[in-house]
């Protein structure tokens, strides 16, 4: 729960912790499209050789740009955890994605698929949805139990390493942008357990190990595909898991009567938007990607 003690009266930093994340989401998503640029001209990264991948990485000045501006994104990103919950945090997060989709066209929403713009449209609903039901609450969550948060990033590690492997046998970009994303989930899991206190800072180990291998997966994803697949796909278990897990481990308090309904139905309109985002239909190849998954011409690597 909030310390009412605080200078900040807790619907402010609510509030703020929000307004940082959006900053975060967009500095973030801006990051991800320099990586992509990068790494879809060098050679192949995977996470079965990470010193490797590490090297290959950072030997491109284009990519080492854009990984600093996802930790300074990164950086904002905690310090919203630490005032607002993880749940919201996560909910904001997500419409990064969708939103910088319509900056990198200049406004001009004709330069997206029809797709890209109800994932656009759904975005900006869910956002606005969700500032709705915020009006007049005071969010608050509970400290998490060890056993079921534990048993929570064993799981999201398991799954991370299935679709790792690629399995499924589906789209690559897809396949390896979700085991991307469930790697960055626990990550965020274990930041906000750092930002707890107390004990939890232990979980900065599996928060090192989560974002690390989270972050070459990632390449791995841009490398196969353009960054929409890609970072859509991760996008959407980056949020989406976090977000089940602010109910779940954090115990979110949840708003009363029709503000729940509204706050249902702004996840729900985000989360979708990723959704549409990480499946958009296929135009032409991307260049240097190494297998056929295609991209929208009218984007490109404009991001």
């Amino acid at each position: 729960m909030w310390n009412t003690e605080d200078d900040v009266a807790p619907s402010v930093r609510v509030w703020i912790g929000l307004g940082l994340s959006f900053v975060s989401a967009l500095v973030i998503s801006w990051a991800y499209s320099r990586e992509h640029a990068a790494a879809v001209q060098l050679p192949t990264v995977s996470i079965s050789r990470p010193w490797k991948a590490v090297r290959t990485l950072l030997a491109d000045r284009r990519w080492v740009i854009g990984f600093g501006a996802e930790g300074g994104g990164w950086i904002v990103y905690l310090v919203a955890l630490r005032l607002a919950p993880l749940a919201l945090v996560q909910g904001v997060n997500a419409s990064g994605v969708a939103v910088l989709a319509y900056l990198s066209t200049g406004g001009r929403l004709s330069r997206l698929s029809r797709r890209e713009r109800v994932a656009v449209a759904l975005a900006i609903v869910g956002l606005a949805l969700l500032a709705v039901s915020l009006i007049g609450t005071n969010p608050a969550e509970r400290g998490p139990r060890p056993i079921p948060t534990i048993a929570w990033l064993a799981i999201s590690l398991g799954a991370a390493a299935l679709f790792a492997l690629r399995w499924p046998k589906f789209a690559q970009a897809s396949t390896l942008g979700l085991a991307a994303g469930l790697l960055f989930a626990g990550g965020d899991t274990s930041a906000k357990l750092v930002v707890q206190g107390g004990g939890w800072v232990l979980a900065a180990v599996p928060l090192v190990i989560f974002y690390s291998l989270g972050s070459i997966q990632l390449q791995s994803a841009f490398q196969h595909g353009h960054i929409l697949v890609a970072a859509g796909t991760a996008n959407l278990a980056t949020n989406a898991v976090p977000i089940v897990a602010g109910f779940f481990l954090f115990r979110q308090v949840l708003p009363p009567g029709t503000q729940l309904t509204v706050q249902a139905v702004a996840f729900g309109a985000i989360v979708a938007s990723a959704m549409l985002l990480g499946d958009r239909a296929r135009g032409v190849k991307v260049p240097g990607a190494k297998t056929d998954d295609t991209v929208n011409p009218a984007i490109g690597h404009s991001c």
